[in-house]
């Protein structure tokens, strides 16, 4: 069972843990997540699809990204995330994190921080592992293309990290 640190609304660990995607917080209660942009010098970002038998948004665009289990800093779980999903090791890539946006969704007793990071590094297609479980397929996507995606909705979170591009 995986468990997730709980957070005050300062994004303070309380103390606290939760079962991942135990969706009954109390109010002003949080979990933090991470999402990690890669880019190559090129000025292109590693994009994944996700396998469209996924519950959530299947078929959609993103970078990679999860849950910060209890214990972990942001930096570890974004590096692991990265490492995870597409075989990329970030540990000595130009960069880190760049702001922290909120989620308050009371309806759904699930309010959550989410740490932003971007990371730049040399590497090809031949370096690339994408996780089966997860990921459906990757490709290189300028800004220009991931808007576009972003705008038809088929990348996830665009509105909340169009700034990282």
């Amino acid at each position: 069972m995986e468990y997730w640190d709980i957070y005050d609304k300062n994004k303070q660990k309380t103390g606290r843990k939760m079962k991942r995607n135990d969706w009954h917080m109390a109010p002003g209660d949080y979990h933090l997540t991470v999402l990690g942009a890669v880019q190559r010098p090129d000025g292109s970002y590693l994009i994944t699809k996700r396998r469209e038998d996924k519950e959530w948004a299947p078929g959609s665009w993103e970078i990679p990204g999860g849950g910060v289990t209890a214990g972990e800093e942001s930096a570890e779980a974004v590096a692991r995330e990265i490492r995870e999903e597409t075989g990329i090791d970030v540990s000595d890539a130009e960069g880190g994190l760049v702001f922290t946006y909120e989620r308050v969704n009371p309806e759904e007793q699930n309010n959550y921080f989410v740490d932003v990071y971007r990371f730049v590094l040399d590497f090809d297609e031949s370096d690339v592992r994408v996780q089966d479980s997860e990921v459906a397929g990757f490709k290189f996507a300028d800004a220009e293309e991931i808007k576009k995606l972003g705008e038809e909705g088929k990348f996830l979170h665009y509105s909340s990290i169009k700034q990282i591009f």
